[in-house]
C-alpha cells in the first residue's frame, strides 16, 4: 500500500522534507518513540492483530493507538520505504545468548542501509531512541543509556550496558532478510499463548523528553531521568520513579484516555 506520510507525519509531530537520510532517519526514530505507545490492550479487548500494513496504518495512525514490535517496526518499515530508504525486516529473539535459544519469530527489528548501516527499532519498548551503527561494536552513548551492537555477518547481538558496568542480553537477531508474514507466528503466539508475558496483563507505555510512562495492569508509574541504566557519565542517582494503584478499573480508563488519549 502507499503510505500516507503527511498522515503519519502528523501522528508523531514532525513537519517539513523527510530525505532519506541519517538525519532524518533519527529524527523519525525519536519522533516515533515519544508518540506512539508500545501497549498490548487489542489482545485484552479480544481483537485479534493481523499483520497488514493497511491493518497497521489505521490502528497506529487513524486510530492513533499503539502496539507491540511487530505493528511499531512493521508500520515503520513501510513508511521508511516510501520516504526512499532501503529497509530489511530482520528476526529476533528476545534475551537469546544464542540463536538456538529463546522462541522463533520472537521479536522484529530493522536493518537501514545507508551510506552506513543501522539497526532501528521503535518497537521495543524501553530501548533505544534513536537508531545505532550496526557496523560499529564500540559502545554508543545516548542520554537513556550506552548500548552495544555486535555481529558476524550472519548473526549479531543487541546489548544494553547495567550500572554495574555489565553488558545484557537485548536480543539477537539474524542479518537476513524477512517478510511482515513471515512474523505471524510469533505475533499468534503473543497474543495467544499464555505463556507469553504479553497475554498475562495489560501495559501500555510511553517515553517522554526525560523518562518514561507505563501503565502495568491497574498502576501508573512515572519515571524522570535514565538511571535504569548507566549513561555516559554514570550519573545513575538523577531519575525519580513514582508508582500508584488505582483504586479501581474506572480510574485505569480515565488515565489511559487522558494520559495516552486511548479509549476502548
Amino acid at each position: 500500500m502507499d503510505i500516507d506520510i503527511a498522515a503519519y507525519s502528523a501522528r508523531i509531530g514532525v513537519d517539513g522534507p523527510l530525505p532519506p537520510t541519517a538525519a532524518t532517519l533519527r529524527r523519525l526514530h525519536y519522533a516515533h518513540m515519544l508518540a506512539v505507545p508500545f501497549e498490548n490492550l487489542d489482545i485484552h479487548w479480544g481483537r485479534p492483530i493481523v499483520l497488514e500494513e493497511r491493518r497497521l496504518f489505521e490502528k497506529l495512525v487513524t486510530q492513533r493507538r499503539g502496539g507491540f514490535c511487530y505493528e511499531h517496526n512493521g508500520l515503520f518499515a513501510a513508511v521508511l520505504r516510501e520516504l526512499g530508504f532501503a529497509v530489511d525486516l530482520l528476526e529476533a529473539r528476545v534475551g537469546a545468548k544464542g540463536w538456538d535459544d529463546g522462541l522463533p519469530w520472537d521479536h522484529l527489528t530493522l536493518l537501514v542501509a545507508l551510506k552506513e548501516r543501522w539497526l532501528v527499532d521503535v518497537g521495543f519498548g524501553d530501548g533505544f531512541r534513536e537508531p545505532l551503527l550496526l557496523d560499529d561494536a564500540v559502545p554508543q552513548t545516548r542520554a537513556e543509556g550506552i548500548w552495544r551492537v555486535q555481529h558476524d555477518g550472519c548473526e549479531g547481538r543487541h546489548s544494553s550496558r547495567t550500572p554495574a558496568g555489565d553488558w545484557k542480553p537485548e536480543y539477537r537477531f539474524r542479518l537476513r532478510p524477512c517478510q511482515l508474514a513471515d512474523f505471524k507466528p510469533g505475533c499468534d503466539y503473543h497474543q495467544n499463548s499464555t505463556e507469553s508475558h504479553f497475554t498475562q496483563q495489560r501495559m501500555c507505555s510511553l517515553a517522554t523528553k526525560t523518562g518514561r510512562i507505563t501503565l502495568s495492569d491497574r498502576r501508573l508509574i512515572v519515571t524522570e531521568g535514565f538511571s535504569s541504566r548507566a549513561t555516559a557519565s554514570d550519573n545513575s542517582g538523577d531519575a525519580r520513579r513514582q508508582e500508584r494503584d488505582f483504586a479501581d478499573e474506572a480510574e485505569f480508563q480515565q488515565v489511559l484516555r487522558e494520559r495516552f488519549g486511548i479509549v476502548p
